[in-house]
């Protein structure tokens, strides 16, 4: 039904209202209110959950997957790989950094296909392709065999993440976003205890089954699981808040084209070049690059060596020192969950974000500092807060940037520096500093910094332009359904 002549009155004046304060919670407080006028309603809260019960369970698990997958080597470490390949320790440190080199080289075709395809069709592919790189890596017998195989599993888990955050914007309200966001992001620390918990089954087989190494088996396992949720992800991903998998009623597709509207995310499938030039004008793009560097330099070098590293701290066997893990994942993912929740509740992206990186700061201080004990272990639990960060600079992306294209571009610019980072962090772990790695731990320090003052910089950026837009409103919104984006909708306000 067409709205009446108040209803839309009513619309301006309430829109007015979220333009009418400098950045402050007034503003922050005034646009919430307006972006939930129609979430409050009973129907669109059973649209969310139907929407969340049909996505979440199925990219949950894909999520926490692909993390077990990526973080087979760091378990395989304490599983024989070295004795069973002959590998030296800088050779696997290699073998760490090569999984994000065809990580990093595979987003620039990324970002096409990802526009010219369906998502749901396209990741269940490569899903079905990085599963049977996982097998056959349980085949390698040399260093080189290894090095390949890491490289081409990273080229292919390189699809998984950009799908899943240009989905999510798709399918949730921008007030939504933040925790969804953080839920993408906390399943890979779910990821890690399930492959943490799978690998300590694993170790308990006695040295070999079957003529295979324990290590091999853990790739078998992973393997086999990654191609069968390829499978349902190619036929079962909900990729798309009008699939026919959500059964929509004609309230609910009225509801979903609200929603549209709020999210300012309209797919389409020409690639529009003139978004990707305005993108690299804007300066935010590179403090969320730069911070997404610092950041997984750190995520990175960790999760490649620590088991190794947790190893060191006392006389463990390779089972305990999987064990020891499985808390890293549990806080990663309670720092990743509580940064969600927090910003959405205190409606402060940044500044969440910037106690993340404080927290984190924190443990890697504690692992440069301490020379060995139970401190330095809470050292290295507390370090897994920048996950925290992590998610937020997604969410910050996810919210504040419209047009498809531009959108594609910035998690595709966030991925590529992420992955720079982890190519970067395991490579500064330096073999002869073990089992203190005192370069490693300095680069992790001044990572921490350099991205609490990104989040910082930011949010000076577009709350200085928020306040702009406040002080001199556009006389008529511009209809969504053009694809504007975020620079030229002068109706569009930030999240801080």
């Amino acid at each position: 039904m067409a709205p009446t002549r108040l209803e839309e009155e009513k619309a301006e004046v309430v829109h007015a209202d979220t333009l009418k304060t400098p950045d402050s919670d007034s503003t922050n407080n005034a646009e919430q209110g307006f972006q939930d006028e129609h979430a409050q309603s009973a129907a669109e809260k059973k649209l969310v959950r139907k929407i969340s019960y049909t996505f979440l369970p199925l990219v949950t698990w894909i999520v926490m997957v692909q993390f077990a997958d990526k973080s087979s080597l760091a378990i395989s470490a304490v599983l024989g790989i070295y004795q069973d390949t002959g590998i030296t320790g800088s050779q696997f440190s290699w073998l760490g950094s090569l999984f994000f080199l065809g990580y990093l080289i595979m987003q620039i075709p990324n970002q096409v296909l990802i526009q010219k395809f369906s998502i749901r069709r396209y990741l269940g592919v490569c899903i079905v392709v990085f599963g049977a790189v996982m097998l056959f890596t349980a085949l390698a017998q040399t260093f080189a065999q290894l090095a390949a195989l890491r490289f081409l599993l990273g080229f292919f888990e390189a699809t998984c993440l950009p799908c899943l955050y240009i989905i999510v914007p798709h399918l949730y309200r921008r007030e939504e976003q933040t925790f969804y966001f953080g839920i993408v992001t906390m399943c890979q620390g779910v990821g890690s205890v399930l492959g943490n918990l799978v690998a300590v089954g694993i170790s308990q087989m006695g040295g070999e089954r079957l003529g295979l190494e324990m290590w091999r088996w853990n790739h078998i396992i992973f393997g086999a699981i990654t191609v069968l949720l390829g499978i349902l992800c190619f036929f079962f991903l909900l990729d798309n808040p009008r699939s026919w998998m959500l059964r929509l009623t004609e309230e609910e597709r009225h509801i979903v084209d609200k929603r549209t509207e709020d999210n300012a995310v309209i797919r389409s499938r020409k690639i529009n070049y003139k978004h990707f030039l305005e993108a690299l004008k804007e300066p935010r793009l590179y403090c969320i690059g730069l911070a997404a560097i610092c950041i997984n330099m750190q995520n990175g070098g960790l999760l490649v060596f620590s088991a190794q590293l947790i190893r060191t701290l006392g006389d463990f066997t390779p089972t305990e020192s999987i064990l020891l893990k499985i808390p890293g994942g549990v806080a990663s993912t309670i720092f990743i969950l509580g940064a969600a929740i927090v910003a959405r509740r205190i409606r402060q992206i940044a500044y969440t974000g910037m106690v993340m990186c404080v927290i984190s700061l924190s443990g890697v201080v504690v692992l440069a500092a301490v020379p060995h004990g139970s401190v330095k272990l809470l050292g290295y639990y507390l370090s897994w807060a920048m996950g925290g960060a992590g998610a937020l600079y997604a969410a910050m992306v996810g919210t504040n940037v419209s047009g498809y294209s531009k959108k594609i571009f910035y998690n595709s610019v966030l991925v590529i520096c992420s992955t720079l980072g982890s190519f970067i962090g395991p490579l500064v772990m330096l073999d002869h500093e073990a089992p203190r790695y005192t370069t490693g731990m300095v680069v992790y320090c001044v990572g921490n910094t350099v991205a609490f003052f990104c989040f910082l910089a930011a949010r000076i950026l577009m709350a200085r332009e928020n306040k702009r837009r406040i002080a001199n409103p556009p006389e008529k919104k511009l209809d969504v359904t053009e694809g504007w984006t975020d620079q030229e909708d002068r109706s569009f306000i930030y999240k801080l």
